[in-house]
């Protein structure tokens, strides 16, 4: 795998686990939700939506600099629809997000413009949408491949 952002995780008891980011961000604790884990931190799906729908913000973001606009300020809410697949396993099915700007359209003269391209700043959503190869391996306390 190439260069890019990385993270170690460490599970500390049943299904929470600590995620460090690295250099001097704090750790952040993830669990699963109630009742499979004890809903001590975000779980998976969350996360994602998360990452989603801050990336989409800060796209629009970048394309308000872009063009010199300004919202007063942005806020979003998301929604991620989990359903099971044909083998009966649970997927998420989609992510709608729902971006609210401060400021009025007409405040911002070249709303327009922004709006026609800011997803495709997105690094997150545009690759979520077009589908992530992911690479698994799995190895023992010894170093050996299993998968």
């Amino acid at each position: 795998m190439g260069p890019g952002p990385s993270i170690t995780i460490t599970q500390i008891e049943g299904y929470k686990f600590a995620i460090d980011f690295g250099g001097i961000l704090p750790h952040l604790m993830v669990d699963e939700a109630i009742p499979i884990g004890s809903g001590e931190g975000p779980f998976p799906e969350q996360l994602l939506v998360s990452s989603v729908t801050n990336c989409l913000c800060a796209s629009l973001v970048f394309a308000l600099g872009k063009y010199k606009q300004e919202a007063g300020g942005i806020r979003a809410e998301a929604h991620c629809e989990v359903t099971r697949n044909a083998e009966n396993r649970l997927r998420i099915a989609g992510i709608a997000v729902a971006i609210s700007l401060g400021a009025t359209a007409d405040s911002v003269p070249r709303i327009d413009r922004v709006l026609e391209q800011f997803q495709r700043f997105c690094t997150v959503s545009e690759s979520v949408q077009a589908g992530i190869p992911v690479v698994v391996s799995v190895r023992d306390s010894a170093g050996t491949l299993l998968t």
